[in-house]
């Protein structure tokens, strides 16, 4: 197929447009960018529907075995000039492959139910770069799912794709209301344990080793009232400095790893 050089050319001007939220919702598909987040996406099943390459601008040589990979697989595969997979790029510095690939769908019924599972409930955070991060600490913790509940975020936004280095496909996810989610919760036998500054219960000596949701709020106001009132538990993770409050993308991590931890010693004492 003929190399596209041309920025007036309307599968360019068609992946340019889902740089945009409007569009990506539009049309229920988003970019994904770069050799890693492409291969993870393939991998866990996300649907591509084409993919554009420049070869000059590939970091390695594994590329073009994925790309052949894509054609056997029935991915519409085509070369461009540097010059139009800058334009078509989100990053500032792109790695030489960008696909346009089909949102999947995220419901609370198709989240695993799994016995002692750890889950993380993400309220209302408006960063990609945090849920990003945070699906990334999800995925290296062992997480069971990442459930988003009053979503201000884009889900699908290549910020969180690249925050998360590829973790938004292999992480279980789900999407839904809080009432929905506390009812599931609550019919799973799955404990809440609310992360805010508020109490006097630190998170290291409660016991995570139980079926847990641990659950983290907005960066400027935390957790709603709803989570706060219906938490199992309250903890806080101590500040030793001046500053009152930690990323929640950060305290979502520690909490995450503290769970981890306590569940590796639970069966290596068993």
């Amino acid at each position: 197929m003929e190399k596209l050089t041309s920025l007036q050319n309307p599968r360019v001007k068609a992946v340019c447009r889902l740089r945009e939220r409007h569009a990506r919702e539009e049309e229920k598909k988003t970019i994904l960018e770069g050799y890693r987040e492409l291969t993870r996406a393939f991998e866990f099943g996300m649907k591509l529907e084409e993919c554009f390459y420049c070869p000059s601008m590939f970091l390695g040589e594994n590329e073009f075995p994925f790309l052949e990979k894509l054609k056997t697989s029935g991915v519409s595969v085509t070369e461009v000039s540097e010059h139009v997979l800058s334009k078509m790029a989100y990053r500032d510095r792109p790695e030489g492959l960008i696909a346009v690939a089909f949102m999947m769908e995220h419901s609370l019924e198709s989240l695993p139910a799994v016995k002692n599972g750890l889950y993380l409930i993400a309220e209302a955070l408006e960063k990609p770069g945090n849920l990003g991060s945070i699906l990334r600490s999800a995925d290296a913790a062992g997480a069971d799912g990442l459930i988003i509940c009053d979503r201000c975020t884009d889900i699908y936004n290549p910020n969180t794709i690249r925050a998360s280095t590829g973790a938004l496909f292999s992480v279980p996810l789900a999407e839904a209301s809080p009432e929905e989610v506390y009812k599931w919760l609550k019919d799973n036998q799955i404990k809440v344990l609310a992360a805010t500054p508020h109490t006097d219960y630190v998170y290291s000596d409660v016991d995570m080793t139980c079926a847990l949701a641990i659950a983290v709020g907005a960066e400027q106001y935390g957790l709603s009232s709803f989570w706060m009132e219906k938490a199992d538990l309250q903890v806080n993770i101590p500040m030793l400095g001046k500053i009152d409050s930690l990323n929640v993308a950060t305290a979502a991590t520690i909490l995450l790893y503290e769970a981890a931890r306590q569940r590796k010693w639970k069966r290596a004492g068993a």
